[in-house]
């Protein structure tokens, strides 16, 4: 079985956003939810809880985001 890329939900403190999707991406949001569950044996209650974890993922292996925020970073450390 392939490996997904979304583990075990980390608990954080939320931030409340409103967010709406076009019903396709809710559509397969919820088929993830439910093949991480299968392949965890750990249930989702509410699949949109996966979209945190799933846009940290996101950003954590984007290149050219990483590249910029650094850049980002060390403009504010030298204004600052």
């Amino acid at each position: 079985m392939a490996k997904l890329k979304i583990a075990a939900l980390p608990n954080d403190k939320p931030v409340k956003i409103t967010l709406e999707l076009p019903a396709s991406l809710h559509y397969d949001l919820v088929t993830y939810a439910e093949l991480l569950a299968r392949e965890n044996g750990q249930p989702i209650g509410d699949p949109v809880k996966l979209i945190a974890p799933m846009l940290a993922r996101f950003m954590a292996t984007d290149r050219g985001f990483a590249k910029l925020r650094r850049i980002h970073q060390g403009t504010k450390q030298r204004e600052g």
